[in-house]
């Protein structure tokens, strides 16, 4: 997904929500139930470009409507590790966009980080 991949790269968040479909489900790496929806997703990825320092992927792969993205980043100074993991709809756009990182104290810090985000996600997502 070269166009997703792009607006992170570029850290343009309106292009990243142009790349979601509106009944996405994003499933995040430190919560269990996931996330339906456009505008809920839209915000959870700003906050995570917010709590993110020195992002970059550094592999992609695709098969078809299917794309594994892998990237390094660091939270409130862990290192972190991960992979998004991306399903295309018909018309070309992410409908199901699954998160997983390690190690555990990265994965531990992002949870503490985005618990901090989570007010102003909440509030992002209601006014859309």
């Amino acid at each position: 997904m070269k166009a997703f991949r792009a607006a992170v790269e570029a850290r343009d968040s309106d292009a990243m929500a142009a790349c979601l479909a509106d009944d996405v489900v994003f499933t995040s790496p430190v919560a269990f139930s996931p996330y339906p929806g456009k505008a809920l997703t839209a915000a959870i990825l700003r906050a995570v470009l917010r709590v993110f320092e020195n992002f970059r992927y550094e592999r992609e792969i695709v098969d078809g409507e299917n794309s594994a993205l892998v990237f390094r980043a660091e939270v409130n100074g862990k290192e972190v590790q991960g992979c998004d993991f991306l399903h295309l709809n018909a018309d070309g756009l992410i409908a199901e966009f699954t998160v997983m990182v390690r190690p555990l104290s990265g994965a531990r810090a992002l949870s503490e980080a985005m618990a901090a985000q989570f007010e102003q996600i909440k509030a992002e997502a209601l006014s859309a």
